[in-house]
């Protein structure tokens, strides 16, 4: 509920508020309210009158204004070095180079079992950060679709840390699966950019995005926020369960300040991908591929292009292809192979082999500077050399940009995509 002057306001986010007033209450559920003028009266599930806080929202001039730009969207992939820089300079002691996470729930050398639940975008944030935990600590992980976590038979247990990621903090099947947890009195953690919002009340410790507002259906600059808390995160617990070395961790610590301006470098590329995008018009559909790290990352950019410009798009493991998929390829299809000089280079290369001799256009994004590459590549998009595990937030760039770009060649409503919803509050 937002409160003005003689006229009050309701709304499934505080953003969707934040224009017309700064001043709003949060309905539990079960409550209900009487909606007037001049007042708004709050009611339990009882039918018994009660009274809400009100809480002022922090003010940003911003928050509506695409300023220069196009479109939110636009605006808001060109913040991602900015807001990368905040929410570093916001977790990182510079001085000690240490990471400002502490009071977990769970204290980190106790932590049984990581769960990381989510859906659409922030799911995918959610299965970069499992391969993180995998490399960097000894806990096992499980990341799960909060609208299946919520349903299923999931054994909790109060040793394990129950992390839950969203943009708004009040997504439906999310804050349904916290429930869930809290009711069984097992450990939570929230990830969102609304501090304000439910999960972030609910939820027994918080750690905020800093991204700013995000008005664009699509999300992009909060994609990589969530992936930098959950990196953040990993690293810290890492380190105090004395599972990373502690040269290596301060070296990666090094190396995370230098991301935004590796950020920056690759945003100065967009012109660089609006010459492929035209090749995507007249596509059927198109595939995104990836392993390791770049798997999450392909499945991010089909389900970018899906919501854009609703062009059916998959993102697969690499090595899955001639497991089924490799069927789909015909000539002259494009296909978007994720290729960064890992330990993965290799297989990968193999893979995008194969979709090149059935036909397939190959859009290739990679941070190998080599000049000897196959002709058969219809493009390669240059990502800047950095440590393998930065390259997911490199990558995340590139396909944004084409998503945005193939929808704008194709007229479509950039920042409200048809029958999606900024905040999903119903199941």
């Amino acid at each position: 509920m937002g409160y003005g002057h003689n006229e009050n306001f309701i709304g499934s986010d505080s953003y969707a508020l934040k224009t017309m007033t700064n001043k709003i209450s949060y309905l539990d559920d079960g409550d209900f309210c009487l909606l007037y003028e001049e007042k708004v009266e709050f009611y339990n599930f009882q039918k018994k009158k009660i009274n809400k806080e009100i809480f002022e929202l922090s003010q940003d001039d911003n928050i509506a204004d695409k300023g220069d730009f196009k479109d939110f969207m636009s605006k808001e992939i060109d913040e991602q070095s900015l807001s990368t820089k905040k929410c570093i300079n916001e977790y990182l002691d510079k001085t000690r180079n240490e990471i400002n996470i502490y009071n977990l729930p769970i204290e980190p050398k106790k932590i049984n079992k990581i769960r990381l639940i989510a859906c659409g975008t922030a799911y995918h944030s959610c299965l970069i950060a499992k391969y993180w935990i995998e490399e960097f600590t000894s806990i096992d992980v499980d990341a799960d679709i909060a609208s299946e976590f919520r349903y299923r038979n999931v054994k909790l247990n109060k040793n394990d840390l129950y992390i839950f990621v969203s943009q708004s903090g009040e997504t439906a099947d999310t804050y349904a699966a916290l429930e869930k947890c809290k009711i069984n009195k097992v450990k939570t953690c929230g990830i969102v950019n609304v501090v304000e919002s439910s999960i972030a009340r609910l939820a027994d410790f918080v750690l905020p995005i800093h991204a700013g507002p995000e008005i664009g259906v699509a999300s992009t600059k909060a994609f990589l926020g969530q992936m930098l808390v959950l990196y953040l995160l990993i690293l810290k617990i890492s380190k105090e369960r004395d599972d990373i070395d502690f040269d290596e961790y301060k070296k990666m610590i090094l190396d995370l300040k230098k991301l935004p301006d590796f950020i920056k470098e690759t945003l100065s590329k967009q012109n660089d991908i609006q010459v492929i995008a035209k090749d995507f018009i007249t596509a059927k559909g198109t595939m995104y591929l990836g392993r390791g790290y770049s798997y999450p990352i392909a499945m991010e950019g089909a389900l970018k292009l899906k919501e854009l410009s609703y062009i059916h798009a998959e993102g697969y493991a690499a090595g899955e292809m001639k497991h089924g998929p490799l069927a789909l390829i015909e000539d002259g299809m494009p296909v978007i192979v994720l290729a960064p000089k890992d330990r993965y280079y290799e297989k990968t290369i193999s893979n995008m082999q194969e979709v090149i001799a059935r036909g397939g256009k190959v859009i290739m994004i990679t941070d190998d500077a080599s000049t000897t590459m196959n002709e058969n590549i219809r493009f390669k998009f240059q990502i800047p050399k950095t440590n393998s595990t930065l390259n997911s937030f490199l990558l995340t760039i590139p396909i944004q940009f084409l998503a945005y770009h193939v929808a704008l060649l194709k007229n479509c409503d950039i920042d409200k995509p048809r029958n999606l919803a900024k905040s999903v509050t119903v199941e």
